[in-house]
């Protein structure tokens, strides 16, 4: 499934969650680690710093970024991981990250979606979103909640779906990963009724709403049928709500340990793993996100 794993870290608690899943996947399918830690001396150096900065400033960043490395390796050895791969880069972090990936043959970039605040700050936000955007590879999210915790693996691995191909491409990895740590497979589609509808505070047939929900089940059927033939246990569910609150809600109600999802999906009125619900999802989930940018693998 992945050979090797790359995990960008600025220190942060964040990334060191980020970085606890990644070395436990990698555990799990016996892929090779990469840390990587980025020197953004631009950033670091503020927006009035005309004059640039000296070699000590750079030096102490790379210090800096060392250390952050040293956490990793740590956390890779008290797992009984061997042969972590690490680097240092200098340069605009999502774009150091990308090309880093690219060069050794990345499989699943893993990374913190909140890191440090000022001048040190690159796995906030922006360039985690940038990432997630632009990877070709999936990229696994995670924020330092209590839900996120690495205990013994993953139980319960919710998949939403749409029925479109670039959902049927996020839950192979889904699976995937289910099946390495013999995971419950969540199978959830949500009909957005407010998006069926003509017009604002106008209600949609019952024939309408009646055919969004008979997609979801044909298409919730078709993962739990994939998850089956893997040795897996299935639970399907089709909601009506807005798609990311809904998806959010169910992880909290079924103990959800891990959400697959891709980066693009249908448009129109079932619309909802596109873009902004999934970033909705990856900032404010409890739990880790895996995003799978399908949209080269769909072209």
């Amino acid at each position: 499934m992945y050979d090797s794993v790359l995990v960008p870290t600025d220190g942060s608690e964040h990334a060191r969650r980020a970085a606890e899943h990644a070395v436990s996947v990698a555990a799990a399918v016996d892929a090779t680690v990469h840390v990587l830690s980025v020197v953004d001396v631009q950033a670091a150096a503020g927006p009035f710093n005309a004059g640039g900065v000296d070699e000590a400033f750079v030096t102490r960043l790379e210090e800096e970024s060392a250390e952050a490395i040293d956490a990793v390796e740590a956390i890779a050895e008290a797992s009984g991981l061997a042969g972590v791969q690490t680097a240092i880069r200098r340069g605009r972090p999502p774009q150091a990250i990308l090309e880093y990936a690219d060069a050794q043959d990345v499989d699943l970039v893993a990374m913190g979606t909140h890191g440090r605040t000022g001048i040190e700050r690159y796995v906030l936000g922006s360039v985690t979103e940038a990432v997630v955007r632009q990877a070709e590879v999936p990229v696994l999210t995670a924020r330092a909640t209590d839900r996120s915790r690495v205990a013994d693996g993953y139980e319960d691995v919710l998949l939403p779906t749409d029925g479109s191909e670039y959902a049927a491409v996020a839950f192979e990895h889904g699976i995937a990963i289910a099946r390495a740590f013999g995971a419950r497979v969540h199978a959830v589609n949500v009909v957005n009724v407010a998006d069926l509808t003509p017009r604002p505070g106008a209600a949609p047939s019952e024939g309408v709403i009646d055919s969004f929900e008979t997609a979801g089940e044909t298409a919730t059927a078709e993962i739990a049928t994939r998850a089956s033939a893997a040795g897996l246990e299935t639970v399907t569910d089709v909601r009506e709500g807005p798609p990311a609150r809904s998806l959010l809600d169910y992880a909290d109600e079924q103990g959800i340990d891990l959400i697959a999802m891709g980066t693009a999906g249908r448009t129109g009125p079932s619309r909802y793993l596109l873009g902004s619900t999934t970033e909705r999802i990856i900032r404010h989930a409890d739990v880790p996100v895996l995003a799978v940018n399908a949209r080269g693998a769909t072209d």
